[in-house]
């Protein structure tokens, strides 16, 4: 099994810190949000590492890693970044964001699932937003369930009605290979003749994974959702940053 890490992105929101350094490479006590993702992946026996690389590029150095540069990191979002890697996208492959940190049993749950397709959610969301006044979930990717089927996805706290089960997608899934022969043949068709808006995105070159991920629904694309309980967090801002450090302190 290999991972693809898209680390491309600016992280504006965290100031100072990303000045003149990815927000892959910030330090939660001692360790970069990269390198604790790449330690857990290698103690789980993935050791063949991919990171899409954008701003300061130059700046991620790691060992025993391949890395794909995106020179569009401005003018795409997640799914652009992801698909500069789309020659990787093939067998069983765990997908990550690079700005997220997350325990090791959250993996270890992942990898058991027998799946196709499978993307790591949290139930307990509205617990964590409590804690995240200056990122709050009207721009998060929400998933929701019936029965634990996944039955949309969508953008804005704000829609969330009681007709559904509602969980945030963290930015952690699994493909096995029939999955992502389907993943990057849609990509490709839509890359193809895609013209407008796409679903939650300006442009399709604006689409993030959520927005995908609701284009493969729509299509009738089998998908399912890992609720987890283990301690996870994305670093969007400073406030962010210093709920990680109390997570995760080694």
């Amino acid at each position: 099994m290999k991972a693809i890490i898209i680390a491309a992105g600016i992280g504006s929101r965290l100031g100072d810190l990303t000045k003149d350094l990815p927000k892959p490479l910030v330090d939660v006590n001692g360790k970069s949000i990269l390198q604790r993702q790449i330690e857990i992946f290698n103690k789980f026996g993935i050791d063949e590492i991919f990171i899409v690389t954008g701003y300061k590029h130059d700046k991620i150095k790691f060992s025993n890693v391949s890395y794909i540069y995106n020179s569009e990191y401005q003018q795409t979002e997640q799914i652009g970044s992801l698909m500069k890697a789309r020659n990787q996208i093939s067998g069983d492959l765990i997908i990550s964001f690079g700005d997220i940190l997350f325990e090791e049993s959250i993996l270890e749950q992942l990898l058991e699932k027998k799946e196709d397709f499978v993307l790591v959610c949290d139930p307990d969301w509205k617990n964590s937003y409590e804690q995240r006044s200056d990122n709050p979930p009207t721009q998060s990717d929400f998933v929701a369930l019936e029965n634990n089927n996944i039955k949309k996805f969508f953008k804005n706290s704000l829609e969330i009605n009681d007709s559904f089960s509602v969980v945030e997608f963290i930015g952690l899934m699994k493909l096995s290979s029939i999955s992502s022969t389907i993943f990057t043949q849609t990509y490709e068709n839509l890359e193809k003749s895609h013209n407008g808006k796409f679903h939650f995105a300006s442009s399709f070159m604006k689409a993030k994974l959520i927005d995908f991920f609701e284009e493969l629904r729509s299509i009738g694309t089998e998908m399912h959702a890992l609720n987890i309980n283990g301690k996870w967090c994305e670093i969007d801002t400073i406030q962010d940053l210093e709920i990680a450090k109390k997570l995760f302190r080694k």
